[in-house]
């Protein structure tokens, strides 16, 4: 099978004078991500809106097909890749923490509510998800989604790797001084469970709160194919479904494993 080529994208700094100027450095990091040959492009957590929004998080929620969607729909179908974007989800009077996957025609692929919510903002002003696992095809490779601290948990990727996911999508918002996880735990999460790992943060500063950056894929070998430094930036690399089958091949985590040992876990 080819390699699926993805992006992630790692901005824009700071915090986004609005979901118009979030849009626009989106439609500007596709046409760059389409020209790499890209035909999977990730942001980071909340990025229509930027992360840290407080109260104003209830207005600026906006539901699964509203107007940000319907514009990351236009940028995808224009630069024919798929568009996995964070943002605040309203269902109702329910706002969720959503990462939402438009395909590169345009059409909805799939879309996720993080299940572990983060620290006292995320709990006063979010609900969680409470479907664990969520997939989608592309170019035959099957994409997962998660948002952030999900990821942190061995039970939800090993969850997607059960699930037959190749590719997880894990947009963040990653605060310093945790740069723990991009550089140790991603990697070994990859390893553990034998998929890739595509894993977009935020970088730059929102009041109080100073984002880690360090975006990269971390693939099933416990390598990281492509890595982000500290600022704004789109980085560029491939899925290869060889090199995940023979490293599954290799590595027998999975086959290996004793579930009937395992029930005082839950």
């Amino acid at each position: 099978m080819t390699p699926l080529r993805i992006a992630l994208y790692q901005g824009p700094s700071g915090v986004p004078s609005s979901t118009a100027d979030s849009l626009d450095a989106l439609a500007a990091a596709a046409r760059r991500a389409a020209a790499a040959g890209a035909r999977l492009l990730l942001t980071n957590e909340l990025y229509l809106t930027g992360y840290a929004l407080g109260e104003a998080v209830r207005d600026l929620a906006e539901p699964a097909t509203g107007p940000g969607a319907q514009a990351v729909a236009r940028i995808a179908a224009e630069h024919g890749l798929a568009v996995g974007y964070g943002y605040p989800e309203r269902d109702g009077e329910t706002i969720y923490n959503s990462l939402q996957l438009i395909g590169p025609d345009g059409t909805r692929l799939a879309h996720y509510r993080k299940t572990h919510l983060f620290g006292a903002y995320e709990n006063t002003y979010f609900t969680p998800g409470d479907e664990p696992v969520v997939q989608a095809d592309l170019d035959g490779v099957r994409l997962g989604l998660l948002v952030c601290y999900d990821v942190e948990f061995p039970e939800t990727v090993r969850a997607h790797a059960l699930a037959g996911t190749d590719l997880l999508l894990a947009p963040t918002a990653l605060m310093r001084p945790y740069e723990i996880v991009p550089q140790t735990i991603i990697p070994a999460r990859a390893w553990e469970s034998q998929l890739y790992i595509a894993y977009a943060n935020r970088c730059g500063a929102e009041g109080d709160l100073a984002f880690a950056g360090l975006s990269c894929l971390a693939a099933p070998d416990g390598t990281v194919r492509a890595r982000a430094g500290a600022g704004e930036d789109l980085i560029v690399a491939d899925v290869d479904p060889a090199l995940l089958k023979a490293s599954r091949a290799e590595n027998t985590y999975l086959s290996d494993r004793r579930p009937e040992l395992y029930a005082s876990l839950i």
